[in-house]
């Protein structure tokens, strides 16, 4: 078997070249020549605003790139409509760098009803429409018209999540792979830092882009070579996918473009093999056919060290926005000044979620000197600052340094999750680390409070009173968000997500915790309507709860088939991936396309709002639960629409038992008085 123990050949920043960095890295041509360059050797495209900051991707890009020896560039949100704004620092000598931003720009761009956002927290001023639709497709594009000849790489979540051909819910169709439709040389999926820093130097030292195949975390257009053995996952037929083991060089057959685009269960299985072969210690190339070509893939990145997160973290970001913005106010800057990353990837697996798919499920964990030193510059350098670190986790507050017990295990495993559906006996789940870091957190000169708004994993939480006793007693702000996402096992078991009765117990030990500290704090849980695998009788039974439990949300999250994630796969094929995919031989999911159905679901999560109430009603008695329409505190809904009702601001709200009335949003974090 084809397993090793997860090193990588050279640290990342083996080939760092000390020089003195720049102020922020060049947006115009004058910029260029106050740094004595007559030319960018890099320059990157991206659709947010730029902030130098280690919480936007083209800020850790550029600088990693800087730290190299390149002379990096930046062109933030162009103009798409021709190509002379992407000629504004003249032509790269490397290449030119295309990413969509920090968030996909569909997702950005559109709500989950597909209904056009007017606002962008990537943008200064808030402002929507400041990058175009499947955003590194065009950028991409016009880099090729503004200098022909230049190599163009594509990286960032957008590009990382349509790597392979993949279900776009906004078009309602699977498309090809990004890197097809950008006519793009190589794309680098994942955290890129160490493909990007070997792609640069490589490229600059003259090789073609197209001997680059040897790369993690690359995808190109290439044909297999003759040394490798090709295991056929794309024959739908039968049972093998493609797992068995052989020795010598493997790759793995993804079913075509055209057959994916044909087939729904051909689609299940290569999102199952994909999500399969995530582990960097034993994953192995996948291609997938698109056309006349062959699409490869090298199997993900290495995960990064403490010490290389740490360089990575420690570069001389200016920590602001650069200057040409003024004043405006760019709102993803203002939530993220004041916050501290010191994990990333994540173990959870949850099927709704793209953050394994793009970070991984491996911890990659800064240490606690990098840590601290970042909470120094945020105390010393950020206009504003008063005290208060507004955040201190990554895409879960509570990871922060678990780990496999064993490498040769982790190295092994396929499992996507560690913790469903129970928590993986080989799994490190000791919060004795992050306890550590959040006390030398509170001692460090000038911190006043530090808050922790990152998710917490709370059945991983329950494990460690001590972790719940610190998190109350320090760092707690009256709310603490968690997401139990539904009370029901069918759609739980299909989100890959603890059940309710993990929650009811984090739910005691925090309440208690409260007590003791002689605080009140209450906990905001998020619930996600229309999830594949969800009924509507499952619905109603979460709105009884709400009910019961006297919550009511002021706004609801409708699932989002985002790309690539499993759920997505399961929202388009009506076929769960997360067991296997054989013709006839397939387990269905019931999954929710219909608007009337979707708003159905979202209205159950708003039990409360009289504007429901009618079609609520409707939907009880088709479902043969008139019982539920009435006054009782059992009932759903009232029987009658009282008069000068159908505005949530007219209708009387339940109340805690301590006679005050508790309100929650199930989308971002808002306390009402």
């Amino acid at each position: 078997m084809d397993i090793q123990i997860i090193a990588a050949e050279k640290p990342l920043m083996a080939q760092a070249r000390p020089h003195k960095p720049a102020p922020f890295l060049p947006m115009s041509r004058a910029e260029m020549d106050a740094l004595g360059w007559d030319a960018c050797d890099i320059v990157l495209v991206t659709g947010d605003a730029y902030v130098d900051h280690p919480s936007f991707g083209m800020a850790i890009i550029g600088r990693l790139l800087e730290a190299q020896g390149f002379r990096v560039g930046i062109i933030s949100q162009p103009d798409w409509h021709s190509a002379e704004p992407f000629k504004a620092l003249g032509k790269p000598k490397v290449f030119f760098g295309v990413t969509g931003g920090n968030m996909d720009s569909m997702v950005n761009r559109y709500t989950a009803d597909r209904r056009l956002r007017h606002d962008d927290a990537y943008t200064a001023g808030g402002e929507g429409g400041k990058r175009p639709d499947r955003c590194t497709v065009v950028y991409a594009q016009r880099c090729r018209e503004a200098f022909k000849g230049v190599p163009v790489v594509l990286g960032g979540i957008e590009a990382s999540l349509r790597r392979i051909a993949h279900y776009d819910y906004w078009s309602d169709k699977v498309r090809r792979s990004v890197l097809a439709d950008a006519k793009a040389d190589l794309l680098l999926y994942g955290n890129a830092e160490r493909a990007v820093v070997e792609v640069a130097n490589r490229l600059a030292a003259g090789e073609a882009p197209r001997e680059l195949d040897d790369i993690r975390g690359v995808a190109l257009f290439r044909r297999v070579p003759d040394d490798y053995t090709e295991l056929h996952a794309d024959e739908i037929d039968s049972a093998d996918e493609g797992a068995s083991r052989t020795k010598g060089l493997t790759v793995i057959r993804l079913p075509a473009l055209e057959q994916v685009e044909q087939d729904k269960e051909a689609y299940a299985r290569a999102s199952r093999v994909l999500h399969r072969e995530s582990n960097p210690g034993n994953a192995r190339p996948l291609v997938q056919r698109h056309g006349d070509r062959d699409l490869w893939l090298n199997p993900p990145p290495i995960p990064l060290t403490s010490e290389e997160m740490d360089a990575v973290y420690d570069l001389p970001y200016a920590r602001a926005p650069h200057p040409s913005y003024v004043d405006a106010k760019i709102p993803a800057w203002d939530m993220i000044k004041f916050s501290v990353t010191i994990m990333r990837g994540c173990f959870g697996g949850c099927t709704f979620c793209s953050i394994t798919e793009h970070e991984g499920r491996i911890i990659q964990n800064r240490s606690e000197g990098s840590i601290l030193r970042e909470i120094e510059k945020i105390r010393d350098k950020t206009p504003g600052f008063t005290g208060v670190i507004s955040d201190i986790g990554g895409p879960t507050a509570n990871m922060y340094r678990m780990a496999c017990k064993d490498p040769k295990v982790e190295a092994a495993c396929r499992r996507p999750s560690c913790v469903f559906p129970e928590i993986c006996p080989n799994l490190n789940t000791s919060h004795d680390d992050l306890i550590r870091l959040y006390r030398k957190v509170r001692e460090t000169k000038g911190i006043k409070k530090v808050m922790v708004a990152s998710g917490v994993r709370y059945d991983l939480a329950v494990e460690s009173p001590e972790y719940i006793k610190e998190l109350v007693t320090h760092h707690v702000g009256g709310y603490l968000k968690i997401a139990p996402e539904h009370t029901e096992r069918g759609p739980l078991d299909k989100m890959m997500k603890p059940g309710i009765g993990a929650y009811n117990q984090f739910k005691r030990m925090f309440d208690a915790a409260a007590e003791q500290a002689g605080k009140k704090y209450y906990l905001i849980p998020y619930f996600i309507a229309a999830h594949p695998g969800t009924t509507d009788e499952d619905m109603m039974n979460l709105a009884l709860w709400l009910k019961k439990n006297r919550y009511r949300a002021d706004q609801v999250q409708t699932f989002l088939p985002s790309p690539m994630a499993t759920a997505t796969a399961m929202y388009h094929t009506g076929v769960n991936p997360l067991r296997g995919v054989r013709r006839g031989g397939s387990d269905k999911v019931e999954a929710i396309k219909g608007l009337r159905q979707r708003r159905l679901h979202k209205a159950f999560l708003r039990y409360h709002d009289p504007d429901n109430w009618p079609v609520l009603r409707e939907a009880l008695k088709e479902m043969g639960r008139a019982d539920l329409i009435g006054s009782r505190p059992d009932q759903l809904v009232p029987a009658h629409q009282p008069p000068g009702t159908g505005k949530a601001a007219g209708t009387r709200r339940p109340v805690r038992p301590d006679g005050k009335t508790q309100r929650f949003t199930t989308k971002n974090l808002r306390v009402m008085k």
